[in-house]
């Protein structure tokens, strides 16, 4: 993707569904449930890149009991605004999960698969739970029967933008949820 400047990169932003506040406010809330939930007990936050990393990063820092971090990495929008309906796991853990609960940190549920596909994955794994949190969620895009443990958002069938979430890698770092002008 080419812009012919910043205004031409501004431009693909049709406006700002959810705000740079109310982002934290939900955060501050998610790291409370989860000080909450897991007081003492030996949490490991998977985020989902490349899309979920801002997500982690600060609700990382709402969570006051021990916990670890680690990294995943799949795909199924291959530069495009839908779906490819192929789930691909780029990076895996390395982490023996057996001895967490593991809380997978995603930036939005749309069709499911990706999630579905990750899901079956560390279940096999063992771990002590396996909950899912997500930033973003759009019930009405899904294919597969995965509903979050937690959502922060829920959102129509818009594309969207910013806070982590892409179009062709570009406008990850708005700190606001946009919907963008295809």
């Amino acid at each position: 993707m080419k812009f012919d400047s910043t205004e031409d990169w501004k431009s693909k932003i049709k406006r700002i569904i959810i705000t740079e506040e109310e982002i934290k406010e939900e955060i501050k809330k998610a790291g409370a449930m989860i000080n909450s939930v897991y007081d003492g007990s030996p949490v490991l936050l998977v985020s989902i890149l490349k899309g979920a990393f801002i997500f982690m990063a600060d609700l990382c820092r709402e969570v006051t009991v021990p916990c670890e971090i680690a990294f995943m990495a799949a795909k199924s929008y291959f530069e495009g605004t839908q779906s490819s309906g192929h789930v691909e796991i780029t990076m895996d853990l390395k982490h023996d999960i057996s001895n967490y609960h593991v809380i997978i940190i995603e930036d939005i549920i749309d069709t499911g698969r990706t999630l579905n596909e990750i899901i079956k994955l560390l279940k096999i794994r063992n771990p002590l739970s396996l909950r899912v949190i997500t930033l973003l969620d759009k019930p009405e895009r899904r294919v597969v029967d995965l509903k979050a443990d937690y959502s922060l958002f829920t959102i129509p069938d818009y594309f969207v933008i910013g806070y982590g979430l892409d179009y062709g890698e570009f406008y990850r770092n708005l700190p606001y949820i946009a919907e963008f002008a295809e």
